[in-house]
């Protein structure tokens, strides 16, 4: 990820509904949720809703798929780590014993996921 994509995603996280949005996704895993649990979830209108999910989906961070009569979208795992990648890159000026907390977070989440199947880390 660059740099223009990057702010872009941090515009996008930088609202207290999508930022909502995104945690309850990436919680969801792959299989995602519909547009109006997450509306739900988060006590937003379905316009609402449809509004900041549609701002996550153009900044990358979470993608959309059509089942019968329902959206379901789901986090982006490609771009979400390409999100922390671009933080993370030329990590901590060569003492990456700094980025350990960092990917030590990471690494359990993945692991507590994958005893769960709800993460395709």
């Amino acid at each position: 990820m660059e740099e223009p994509q990057a702010l872009n995603a941090f515009g996008a996280l930088s609202q207290e509904t999508r930022l909502r949005m995104i945690r309850i996704l990436v919680q969801a895993g792959p299989k995602g949720m519909s547009a109006g649990a997450i509306g739900e979830a988060v006590d937003a209108s379905s316009s609402g809703a449809s509004f900041h999910l549609a701002h996550l989906e153009r900044a990358g961070l979470i993608q959309s798929r059509r089942e019968s009569r329902s959206i379901i979208y789901s986090a982006n795992f490609e771009g979400l780590s390409g999100l922390v990648e671009f933080l993370m890159r030329d990590c901590c000026s060569g003492h990456p014993e700094v980025c350990l907390p960092a990917a030590a977070v990471a690494a359990e989440c993945c692991t507590a996921a994958t005893k769960e199947n709800a993460c395709a880390c």
